[in-house]
């Protein structure tokens, strides 16, 4: 078992490593956006899944959408109200996005801002990274960092603290920007009016 410090984590994740740490909803399993096929080596992930852009602000995310000046209005709306918090929204990726976050759709890249003290003071200090639920592709999602650490034994898990917050449990909602509206892509812990 890798369990390991904040510090540490954060050291391992900037040079390339894959990393397990909570969010608001379940923990993530999280890396460099660049290095995003760890995730899908690890979880034995299909490529038809995308992973999420985590990011500790909108304003870091925002580089990696682009579209009009009415839409960045319209989804600035939305993240005002919903970030940070368990809402994903999947937007037109921008050229910064790289392809192995979205290998069978490179055009467009989910985006979040957890509601979590301890994801947020992470990415902050490594930037935007790619994440997914800690678990098994088609499993149920790993809700402590032993279980992560006994299923993920090379992965750097964040070691329980005493500050540690409690999550969910429920994935975040997935909402999908079709040009003209929402679609609702996963009903999770947020409901969009």
């Amino acid at each position: 078992m890798t369990i390991v410090s904040l510090e540490t984590l954060i050291a391992g994740v900037r040079a390339g490593g894959l990393a397990s740490f909570p969010t608001d909803t379940v923990p993530a399993l999280a890396t460099l956006p660049e290095k995003a096929d760890l995730i899908f080596a690890a979880k034995q992930r299909s490529q038809d899944k995308p992973l999420i852009l985590m990011g500790a602000i909108a304003k870091d995310l925002w580089p990696y959408v682009k579209g009009s000046e009415q839409e960045y209005q319209i989804w600035q709306q939305v993240v005002n109200k919903f970030w940070p918090g368990a809402l994903t929204l999947v937007l037109p990726a921008s050229s910064l996005v790289p392809q192995v976050m979205n290998p069978t759709d490179p055009t467009t890249i989910g985006i979040r801002v957890p509601n979590s003290a301890i994801a947020q003071t992470i990415l902050a200090q490594t930037g935007p990274l790619a994440t997914t639920s800690a678990n098994f592709s088609g499993q149920p999602a790993l809700l402590t960092m032993a279980e992560i650490a006994a299923q993920f034994p090379t992965v750097l898990t964040l070691e329980p603290t005493a500050t540690a917050e409690a999550a969910i449990g429920l994935p975040s909602t997935v909402a999908k920007w079709t040009g003209e509206g929402w679609q609702i892509l996963r009903q999770g812990a947020v409901s969009l009016d």
